[in-house]
């Protein structure tokens, strides 16, 4: 099974639980973990940047990717957000499958 943890953060509990809904509601996603807040510092705009921010784990196929991003970039605050999918190498077959199963299309 193909999987891939998408990290996206956000700027706040309330956006963060949202989305989250949203994702695992549209079989977007399998699984959101809501992560505690962390501090982000970053380059906008040309001026360096500090903000809180709340980091979302989403794990989803490379099938489901496009309709996550998509639905992501809608739902997200930010201009650019940060989303970023990683591919899984290794994991419980079975939690791979079901992350698989849980999705509007699979990857068989």
């Amino acid at each position: 099974m193909n999987c891939l943890m998408v990290i996206c953060n956000v700027p706040d509990e309330t956006t963060a639980t949202h989305i989250a809904h949203v994702l695992v509601q549209e079989r977007l996603a399998a699984c959101v973990n809501i992560l505690p807040a962390c501090r982000s510092v970053y380059r906008w705009e040309g001026e360096l940047q500090e903000a809180s921010e709340i980091p979302l784990l989403i794990k989803t196929t490379p099938t489901g990717y496009p309709g996550l991003q998509q639905r992501l970039l809608g739902l997200h605050p930010y201009d650019v957000p940060e989303i970023i999918a990683l591919p899984v190498a290794q994991g419980l077959p079975a939690y791979l499958t079901w992350v698989s199963q849980s999705l509007l299309s699979s990857d068989d």
